[in-house]
Protein backbone atom coordinates (compact mmCIF):
# COMPACT_ATOMS: atom_id res chain seq x y z
CA UNK A 1 0.00 0.00 0.00
CA UNK A 2 1.40 3.36 -0.99
CA UNK A 3 0.62 6.64 -2.72
CA UNK A 4 1.69 7.11 -6.37
CA UNK A 5 5.47 7.08 -6.49
CA UNK A 6 5.68 10.51 -8.13
CA UNK A 7 4.55 12.13 -4.85
CA UNK A 8 7.12 10.19 -2.86
CA UNK A 9 9.71 11.64 -5.22
CA UNK A 10 8.58 15.27 -5.48
CA UNK A 11 7.71 15.70 -1.80
CA UNK A 12 10.41 13.52 -0.27
CA UNK A 13 12.10 16.56 1.34
CA UNK A 14 8.86 18.09 2.63
CA UNK A 15 8.05 18.10 6.31
CA UNK A 16 4.61 19.60 5.63
CA UNK A 17 2.71 18.27 2.62
CA UNK A 18 0.35 21.23 2.37
CA UNK A 19 0.77 24.93 1.52
CA UNK A 20 1.12 25.99 5.15
CA UNK A 21 4.34 27.16 6.78
CA UNK A 22 5.71 25.90 10.11
CA UNK A 23 4.80 29.28 11.60
CA UNK A 24 1.18 28.94 10.48
CA UNK A 25 1.06 25.38 11.79
CA UNK A 26 2.26 26.67 15.16
CA UNK A 27 -0.37 29.43 15.00
CA UNK A 28 -3.05 26.81 14.45
CA UNK A 29 -1.93 24.77 17.45
CA UNK A 30 -1.98 27.86 19.66
CA UNK A 31 -5.35 28.99 18.28
CA UNK A 32 -6.97 25.69 19.24
CA UNK A 33 -5.93 26.23 22.88
CA UNK A 34 -4.68 22.68 23.10
CA UNK A 35 -4.31 21.26 26.59
CA UNK A 36 -1.68 18.75 27.61
CA UNK A 37 -2.98 15.22 27.20
CA UNK A 38 -5.47 16.09 24.44
CA UNK A 39 -5.79 13.16 22.04
CA UNK A 40 -5.43 14.09 18.37
CA UNK A 41 -6.22 11.86 15.40
CA UNK A 42 -4.73 12.86 12.03
CA UNK A 43 -5.96 11.05 8.91
CA UNK A 44 -3.44 11.56 6.13
CA UNK A 45 -0.70 12.58 8.54
CA UNK A 46 2.10 12.78 5.98
CA UNK A 47 5.52 13.21 7.57
CA UNK A 48 3.97 13.89 10.96
CA UNK A 49 4.97 17.51 11.48
CA UNK A 50 1.65 18.60 12.95
CA UNK A 51 1.43 15.86 15.55
CA UNK A 52 5.13 15.94 16.42
CA UNK A 53 5.39 19.69 16.92
CA UNK A 54 2.10 19.86 18.82
CA UNK A 55 3.27 17.03 21.08
CA UNK A 56 6.45 19.00 21.75
CA UNK A 57 4.76 22.39 22.19
CA UNK A 58 1.42 21.45 23.76
CA UNK A 59 1.82 17.95 25.18
CA UNK A 60 -0.84 16.34 22.97
CA UNK A 61 -1.06 12.59 22.43
CA UNK A 62 -1.39 11.79 18.74
CA UNK A 63 -2.07 9.06 16.22
CA UNK A 64 -1.43 9.55 12.51
CA UNK A 65 -2.33 7.31 9.59
CA UNK A 66 -0.87 7.71 6.10
CA UNK A 67 -0.67 5.59 2.96
CA UNK A 68 2.88 6.66 2.11
CA UNK A 69 5.43 4.28 3.55
CA UNK A 70 8.15 6.90 3.07
CA UNK A 71 6.23 9.67 4.82
CA UNK A 72 5.22 7.35 7.66
CA UNK A 73 8.86 6.43 8.28
CA UNK A 74 9.84 10.09 8.13
CA UNK A 75 7.14 10.85 10.73
CA UNK A 76 8.55 8.23 13.09
CA UNK A 77 12.05 9.68 12.70
CA UNK A 78 10.71 13.19 13.33
CA UNK A 79 9.05 12.01 16.54
CA UNK A 80 12.39 10.65 17.76
CA UNK A 81 14.18 13.81 16.67
CA UNK A 82 11.80 16.01 18.69
CA UNK A 83 11.76 13.66 21.67
CA UNK A 84 8.04 12.86 21.45
CA UNK A 85 8.08 9.23 20.27
CA UNK A 86 6.35 8.25 23.52
CA UNK A 87 3.45 10.64 22.78
CA UNK A 88 2.74 10.08 19.09
CA UNK A 89 2.46 7.00 16.91
CA UNK A 90 2.26 6.70 13.15
CA UNK A 91 0.54 3.93 11.25
CA UNK A 92 1.32 3.11 7.64
CA UNK A 93 -2.09 2.29 6.25
CA UNK A 94 -5.27 3.42 4.55
CA UNK A 95 -7.01 6.11 6.58
CA UNK A 96 -10.28 5.62 4.68
CA UNK A 97 -12.83 4.43 7.21
CA UNK A 98 -10.42 4.64 10.15
CA UNK A 99 -12.15 5.20 13.50
CA UNK A 100 -10.21 5.64 16.72
CA UNK A 101 -10.73 3.04 19.44
CA UNK A 102 -10.60 5.86 21.98
CA UNK A 103 -12.49 9.13 21.47
CA UNK A 104 -10.27 12.10 20.63
CA UNK A 105 -10.41 15.81 21.40
CA UNK A 106 -9.26 16.78 17.91
CA UNK A 107 -9.99 14.76 14.75
CA UNK A 108 -8.17 16.09 11.70
CA UNK A 109 -7.93 15.54 7.99
CA UNK A 110 -5.73 18.34 6.72
CA UNK A 111 -5.52 18.42 2.95
CA UNK A 112 -6.70 14.88 2.24
CA UNK A 113 -10.51 14.90 2.15
CA UNK A 114 -10.34 12.52 -0.80
CA UNK A 115 -9.83 9.88 1.90
CA UNK A 116 -13.57 9.64 2.44
CA UNK A 117 -14.73 10.99 -0.90
CA UNK A 118 -15.09 14.69 -0.12
CA UNK A 119 -15.50 17.27 2.63
CA UNK A 120 -18.93 16.24 3.93
CA UNK A 121 -18.15 12.52 4.10
CA UNK A 122 -14.75 13.18 5.66
CA UNK A 123 -16.37 15.29 8.38
CA UNK A 124 -18.81 12.44 9.01
CA UNK A 125 -15.91 10.01 9.32
CA UNK A 126 -13.97 12.24 11.71
CA UNK A 127 -17.05 12.82 13.85
CA UNK A 128 -17.18 9.10 14.63
CA UNK A 129 -13.87 9.40 16.54
CA UNK A 130 -14.67 12.71 18.26
CA UNK A 131 -15.48 13.12 21.93
CA UNK A 132 -18.22 15.44 23.16
CA UNK A 133 -16.96 19.03 22.91
CA UNK A 134 -14.18 18.04 20.52
CA UNK A 135 -12.98 19.84 17.41
CA UNK A 136 -12.78 18.66 13.81
CA UNK A 137 -10.02 20.07 11.60
CA UNK A 138 -10.48 20.15 7.84
CA UNK A 139 -7.80 21.41 5.47
CA UNK A 140 -9.28 22.37 2.12
CA UNK A 141 -8.61 24.55 -0.95
CA UNK A 142 -10.88 27.43 -1.96
CA UNK A 143 -10.82 30.02 -4.72
CA UNK A 144 -9.08 33.24 -3.70
CA UNK A 145 -10.78 34.65 -6.76
CA UNK A 146 -12.99 32.81 -9.20
CA UNK A 147 -11.08 31.69 -12.29
CA UNK A 148 -12.36 33.54 -15.36
CA UNK A 149 -12.35 30.37 -17.47
CA UNK A 150 -12.32 26.61 -17.06
CA UNK A 151 -8.85 26.63 -18.61
CA UNK A 152 -7.57 28.71 -15.71
CA UNK A 153 -9.21 26.31 -13.24
CA UNK A 154 -7.42 23.40 -14.92
CA UNK A 155 -4.20 25.40 -14.65
CA UNK A 156 -4.76 25.21 -10.87
CA UNK A 157 -4.97 21.41 -11.26
CA UNK A 158 -8.72 21.43 -10.66
CA UNK A 159 -11.04 19.52 -12.95
CA UNK A 160 -13.35 22.51 -13.19
CA UNK A 161 -14.32 25.74 -11.45
CA UNK A 162 -17.00 23.77 -9.61
CA UNK A 163 -14.37 21.74 -7.76
CA UNK A 164 -13.85 24.49 -5.16
CA UNK A 165 -15.85 27.27 -3.51
CA UNK A 166 -14.90 30.83 -2.69
CA UNK A 167 -14.11 31.30 0.99
CA UNK A 168 -17.49 32.69 2.17
CA UNK A 169 -19.32 29.87 0.42
CA UNK A 170 -16.98 27.25 1.91
CA UNK A 171 -17.58 28.64 5.40
CA UNK A 172 -21.34 28.66 4.80
CA UNK A 173 -21.20 25.04 3.65
CA UNK A 174 -19.88 23.95 7.04
CA UNK A 175 -22.90 25.58 8.66
CA UNK A 176 -25.25 23.70 6.36
CA UNK A 177 -23.61 20.49 7.57
CA UNK A 178 -24.48 21.42 11.14
CA UNK A 179 -21.12 22.78 12.32
CA UNK A 180 -19.90 26.05 13.77
CA UNK A 181 -16.62 27.36 12.38
CA UNK A 182 -14.70 28.20 15.56
CA UNK A 183 -11.25 28.98 14.09
CA UNK A 184 -9.39 29.10 10.82
CA UNK A 185 -5.80 29.57 9.71
CA UNK A 186 -5.33 30.39 6.04
CA UNK A 187 -2.29 29.81 3.89
CA UNK A 188 -0.85 32.74 1.98
CA UNK A 189 1.14 32.94 -1.23
CA UNK A 190 4.38 32.34 0.65
CA UNK A 191 2.90 29.10 1.97
CA UNK A 192 2.06 28.04 -1.57
CA UNK A 193 5.60 28.91 -2.67
CA UNK A 194 7.13 26.85 0.11
CA UNK A 195 4.94 23.87 -0.77
CA UNK A 196 5.32 24.04 -4.55
CA UNK A 197 8.76 25.58 -5.05
CA UNK A 198 10.37 23.22 -2.55
CA UNK A 199 9.59 20.39 -4.97
CA UNK A 200 11.72 21.86 -7.73
CA UNK A 201 15.13 21.43 -6.09
CA UNK A 202 14.07 17.97 -4.93
CA UNK A 203 13.16 17.03 -8.50
CA UNK A 204 16.39 18.41 -9.91
CA UNK A 205 18.53 16.53 -7.38
CA UNK A 206 16.51 13.35 -7.98
CA UNK A 207 16.99 13.63 -11.76
CA UNK A 208 20.73 14.04 -11.34
CA UNK A 209 20.83 10.88 -9.22
CA UNK A 210 18.32 8.84 -11.28
CA UNK A 211 18.66 9.78 -14.95
CA UNK A 212 17.56 6.35 -16.22
CA UNK A 213 14.61 5.81 -13.87
CA UNK A 214 11.27 5.00 -15.49
CA UNK A 215 9.81 8.20 -14.02
CA UNK A 216 12.66 10.45 -15.13
CA UNK A 217 10.74 11.87 -18.09
CA UNK A 218 7.67 12.64 -15.96
CA UNK A 219 9.80 14.33 -13.32
CA UNK A 220 11.70 16.28 -16.00
CA UNK A 221 8.43 17.43 -17.58
CA UNK A 222 7.13 18.62 -14.20
CA UNK A 223 10.35 20.45 -13.39
CA UNK A 224 10.20 22.20 -16.76
CA UNK A 225 6.56 23.27 -16.49
CA UNK A 226 5.65 23.62 -12.82
CA UNK A 227 7.35 26.94 -11.97
CA UNK A 228 5.43 28.81 -14.69
CA UNK A 229 2.17 26.97 -14.00
CA UNK A 230 2.38 27.71 -10.29
CA UNK A 231 3.14 31.40 -10.81
CA UNK A 232 0.42 31.86 -13.43
CA UNK A 233 -2.38 29.89 -11.81
CA UNK A 234 -2.16 28.34 -8.33
CA UNK A 235 -0.39 31.28 -6.71
CA UNK A 236 -2.96 33.78 -7.98
CA UNK A 237 -6.24 31.93 -7.80
CA UNK A 238 -6.13 29.13 -5.24
CA UNK A 239 -6.36 29.58 -1.49
CA UNK A 240 -6.06 26.96 1.20
CA UNK A 241 -6.92 26.84 4.86
CA UNK A 242 -7.47 24.74 7.94
CA UNK A 243 -10.92 25.14 9.44
CA UNK A 244 -11.84 24.17 13.02
CA UNK A 245 -15.41 22.92 13.38
CA UNK A 246 -17.62 22.01 16.31
CA UNK A 247 -21.02 20.30 15.92
CA UNK A 248 -23.98 22.51 16.75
Amino acid sequence: MDIPRIFNITESAHRIHNPITPEKLATLGAALRLESGTRVLDLGSGSGEMLCTWARDHGIIGTGIDMSQLFSEQAKHRAVELGVADRVKFIHGDAAGYISDEKVGVAACVGATWIAGGVASTIDLLARSLCTGGIILIGEPFWRQLPPTEEVAKGCLANSIADFLILPELLASFGRLGYDVVEMVLADQDGWDRYEAAKWLTMRRWLEANPDDELAKEVRDQLSSEPVRHAAYTREYLGWGVFALMPR
